[in-house]
């Protein structure tokens, strides 16, 4: 299991799996965006907004729960097992962006992120109970829902838009 002993290591981690996720972009098309090949289970753009998705729906849970809200994860209308209907709205939210938009605004989102991480302590990371939202689904301290949020999908979804080049070239 990843552990980090500081939340230093964990902003500089997602820095990092970030920065080379968003460099697999750099040589797509805006043709290519949408385009879905057999193999891969997302597009480049279905990518994209799976991600900013996440980053921005943990954060309204935090927001929320600062506001003395009571939070439901994944949302109030959406359960953990139709995580399909969360993702469909992901990507219905993001449908108009171009690629060059979309990374972006995932690059903000990723500094927005930071710069949250950076802000809590390590108690609030680090420690068990933390936020009311972590204990919903699984009593994960607070650290662990940002790795699987950020971390764990920029490394997975970097070898699928990897694996993804590799069969549009086939198919041009």
């Amino acid at each position: 299991m990843i552990s980090y002993l500081s939340g230093i290591e964990l902003i500089e981690r997602i820095r990092y799996t970030h920065l080379r996720l968003d460099e697999e972009f750099d040589d797509l098309t805006e043709v290519e965006l949408h385009v879905r090949l057999d193999g891969v289970d997302r597009t480049p753009y279905e990518i994209l907004a799976y991600l900013l998705g996440w980053l921005q729906l943990v954060q309204q849970w935090e927001q929320a729960e600062r506001r003395g809200e009571v939070v439901i994860t994944p949302t109030a209308t959406i359960r953990w097992n139709e995580l399909g209907k969360l993702y469909a709205g992901f990507y219905e939210q993001y449908k108009d962006g171009t690629l060059e938009q979309l990374r972006q605004e995932l690059r903000r989102s990723v500094q927005a992120w930071c710069q949250w991480i950076a802000e809590l302590s390590e108690q609030e990371l680090f420690g068990a109970g933390q936020r009311q939202w972590t204990a919903n689904q699984a009593a994960w301290p607070l650290w662990k829902w940002l790795h699987i949020n950020s971390v764990a999908p920029f490394q997975t979804f970097r070898t699928r838009i990897r694996k993804w080049k590799k069969i549009h070239v086939l198919h041009v």
